[in-house]
């Protein structure tokens, strides 16, 4: 019994050791910039926002939205106050969509975090969030503009006070960096010890059979278990890496990509608050089709 433990606790520390010195530097590097973004950033971006949704750019101010939204560093219970605020200031809610759907797939410093999967992967994470952002505010246009109510409910939400209010800037910054530290670091650790655990005990031609090969079903159940399995970035890009590894086709852990973030239970838990029951499931439904409609592309070309 002893031998078998010391055997498997050599085998957990060596993937350990492994995974971190892989994906750790991006990690880090994510947490730098993203919170330099936060503190230094988070207010232009805000403000550009407010100012495109002033303006009558029409289809096309979708665009510019859901860039902001990406480029916005704050979770979705703090976007929606920001989201709340804007709404007060006139901005319409096609516009609001894109941002909001855009900003829960992605932020500057998942970005930087999702390096460790390679340029592919990256660009093809940055581009489907963005055209998912577009694609949610577009149809909201579509479906709901003129109809004299508004597509969001943000009774009682009001933007919160900005906890980055230090005057003295490298102090200010480096409590966003011990915050983010404190908010991402467990789910990181858990993320690289699932994946450990993983590699050891879980062979490596399972995932490449289960979304893999079949890429048609293999993005479907990808879509489909970014619902349930999704942690937070932090934790599921260790994890995302290794399926790469294994046999996972783009397509598919793009499919996850959308609709880990989208359906993780804190977002889920904000959208149902401002959405309704009915339109919360129309948006559980969107997150789901656009991914799997994205993953059957990116398998097409990738």
């Amino acid at each position: 019994m002893m031998e078998w433990i010391q055997r498997e606790a050599v085998y957990l520390w060596y993937y350990l050791d492994i995974q971190f010195r892989q994906i750790a530097p991006y990690w880090a590097l994510g947490i730098l910039l993203g919170s330099a973004v936060s503190v230094f950033g988070k207010r232009y971006i805000h403000g550009a926002f407010a100012k495109i949704g002033q303006r009558r750019m029409g289809w096309l101010g979708v665009i510019p939205a859901s860039l902001l939204g990406v480029a916005s560093p704050l979770c979705m219970y703090g976007t929606i106050p920001i989201a709340a605020s804007f709404s007060e200031q006139g901005v319409k809610d096609d516009y609001l969509a894109a941002f909001m759907m855009s900003s829960i797939l992605l932020n500057p410093q998942l970005i930087f975090y999702s390096g460790s999967l390679g340029q592919t992967a990256v660009i093809i994470r940055c581009v489907s969030c963005i055209l998912c952002g577009c694609a949610a505010g577009w149809l909201i246009r579509l479906f709901y503009s003129g109809k004299g109510k508004s597509f969001f409910d943000f009774t009682g939400f009001h933007e919160g006070a900005n906890r980055d209010s230090d005057p003295n800037l490298l102090k200010r910054y480096l409590k966003n960096v011990w915050r983010n530290i404190k908010a991402t670091g467990p789910m990181f650790a858990l993320g690289i010890l699932l994946t450990a655990l993983y590699q050891i005990h879980v062979p490596g031609d399972f995932v490449s059979g289960l979304v893999g090969r079949n890429k048609g079903f293999g993005v479907l159940m990808a879509a489909t278990i970014g619902v349930p399995l999704y942690m937070c970035g932090g934790g599921t890009i260790p994890l995302l890496k290794q399926w790469l590894v294994d046999g996972m086709s783009m397509g598919s852990a793009a499919a996850f990509m959308i609709t880990g973030p989208a359906t993780k239970i804190t977002n889920l838990g904000a959208m149902k608050i401002v959405l309704g029951w009915k339109r919360f499931v129309l948006y559980i439904l969107f997150s789901i089709v656009f991914a799997w409609v994205t993953g059957m592309i990116v398998d097409l070309f990738v």
